[in-house]
């Protein structure tokens, strides 16, 4: 891998209808691998791919596939007869080796949220996900797309906005995202050679021109404003800032709280900002505390840890991730100890993961959300975010009393299951959960289940508990008293969504 001299965008357009024609999608990738080659690659595993090509002959696909997926060189004939190879050569995606040609940068076959067919440009062997790590210690090496990309991409927002900012773009996928719902989209990175790739990613995928500004978090943008903000950071929580794709160059998680606390004053009213982060955990504070605290006035928040991880086990990612579980054992050791003794000094016991919005609301009392939900979610969340904000909106404009008069309808995806001994005559408590979005689960009793299962958007709330109070023989002012308190978490947690007084 070199990071020297990057191609030209110059006959992008070309390029890009040769790779659509030879089949170079997402697509055709797992059409001519198969599913287990297809996925293997996504974990930087490339023997089953390469396999998987030997059976395909010399086609234009399979040589496409040797040359920028596997970094294998390909006779020039092939690579002609699959790409305009002169055209190729001259702009710097591919260079020549006597009768070979070997690609010069990583171009990877991405599906778009509608279908699109997509191109990510990076360093060659920096798809993310290997289990040895990168393997590169050159400090301005930029990485394709990998987990954290693709989350973030999924939680995003995607609703019409004028101006979108990527903060530290990397190879440009989140600014690819959002030039499909964005007027305009300014990308920035620290590292120059981020933006060249950017704009190869943007190109090569048929995309607009984004702004493509170099500094660090907000410094290149001044006091502009923008409807979204997104950006996945160099959040890693290292003694020793050496490689600027995961680095932040902030002593412990400083980089991630500057980035929020900073986002606020960049928000358009309404607008949205979303970022991934890590976290530490310190020995004395609650890490709910911490994260409450990095909110900037005037915002909504919304703060989901992922997962956590104790320093050891967070070391050991990050060093594998850099390689430095190929040095010789002492050195290994070393920088282990590094790790530990930042830990150490900073009183952290471990480090979270996880994603962090806010919403520009200027309410006089915001609605901070901090929360841990490490189970299985249905991507993309992007609804599910703007669903979130709806219903603390609602909850925020309705106290109890109001509440008792509104209208409810149980949200289609959620399901009921009743749990106790077998035979028992009655369950020992009842569940809903919900299949889709979030997919939380939540215990309620039989009042509470009975209550959603009738919502339906025609009688309110406070009738429906008249009725249920009549049935279990209970003074209905009593069960209007301790009720609210329920619905509210139902609200909050989309198992109820509200809905208009069907009289008008």
């Amino acid at each position: 891998m070199s990071t020297t001299s990057l191609p030209s965008s110059e006959h992008a357009a070309e390029l890009r209808t040769a790779l659509l024609a030879a089949g170079f999608t997402a697509d055709g990738l797992l059409d001519l691998l198969g599913a287990p080659a297809y996925a293997a690659l996504a974990r930087s595993e490339t023997v089953p791919a390469l396999r998987a090509t030997r059976r395909g002959g010399d086609g234009p696909l399979a040589s496409l596939v040797r040359l920028f997926l596997l970094q294998q060189p390909v006779p020039y004939a092939h690579a002609a007869a699959a790409l305009p190879v002169g055209a190729a050569l001259a702009d710097g995606w591919l260079r020549r080796e006597g009768d070979e040609v070997r690609a010069a940068v990583d171009v990877r076959p991405y599906g778009g949220p509608d279908g699109e067919d997509w191109f990510i440009v990076s360093d060659l062997g920096c798809a993310v996900g290997g289990a040895g790590g990168i393997g590169s210690r050159e400090e301005g090496v930029v990485l394709g797309v990998g987990g954290a990309s693709t989350t973030l991409a999924g939680i995003t927002v995607r609703i019409p906005v004028g101006s979108a900012l990527d903060v530290g773009t990397g190879s440009g996928i989140q600014a690819l995202h959002a030039a499909q719902h964005a007027t305009r989209v300014t990308a920035t990175d620290v590292n120059p050679r981020a933006l060249e790739f950017t704009r190869l990613t943007l190109a090569l995928s048929g995309a607009p021109a984004a702004e493509l500004l170099a500094g660090s978090l907000f410094e290149p943008v001044g006091d502009a404003t923008y409807d979204l903000i997104v950006s996945n950071p160099p959040f890693v929580i290292s003694p020793v800032a050496r490689l600027t794709y995961r680095d932040g160059g902030m002593g412990g998680d400083d980089l991630c709280r500057t980035l929020v606390q900073e986002a606020g004053a960049r928000l358009n009213p309404g607008g949205y900002a979303q970022f991934l982060g890590n976290w530490q955990h310190v020995e004395g504070e609650d890490w709910h505390d911490r994260l409450r605290s990095w909110v900037p006035r005037g915002c909504d928040a919304w703060i989901v840890q992922r997962d956590v991880q104790d320093v050891t086990q967070y070391a050991e990612l990050w060093l594998r991730d850099a390689g430095d579980h190929r040095d010789d054992p002492e050195a290994y050791a070393r920088r282990y100890e590094e790790w530990l003794d930042e830990f150490e000094a900073r009183k952290t016991k471990a480090v979270g993961f996880g994603w962090i919005t806010l919403r520009r609301s200027d309410a006089a009392e915001p609605s901070i959300v901090v929360e841990e939900w490490p189970h299985t979610v249905e991507q993309p969340l992007g609804e599910a975010v703007l669903a979130h904000f709806a219903r603390q909106d609602y909850l925020r404009d309705h106290d109890d009393a109001a509440l008792l008069e509104g209208y409810f309808l149980l949200a289609a995806e959620v399901v009921q299951e009743q749990v106790g001994a077998p035979g028992a005559e009655d369950p020992e408590h009842v569940v809903l959960r919900q299949n889709l979005g979030m997919r939380r689960a939540t215990k309620v009793d039989t009042v509470g289940a009975g209550f959603a299962g009738v919502c339906d958007g025609s009688l309110s709330a406070g009738r429906i508990l008249d009725a249920i109070a009549q049935l279990v023989q209970e003074d209905p002012i009593v069960l209007r008293d301790r009720t609210p308190e329920a619905i509210r978490m139902l609200v909050e947690q989309g198992f109820l969504e509200p809905v208009r007084d069907p009289s008008g």
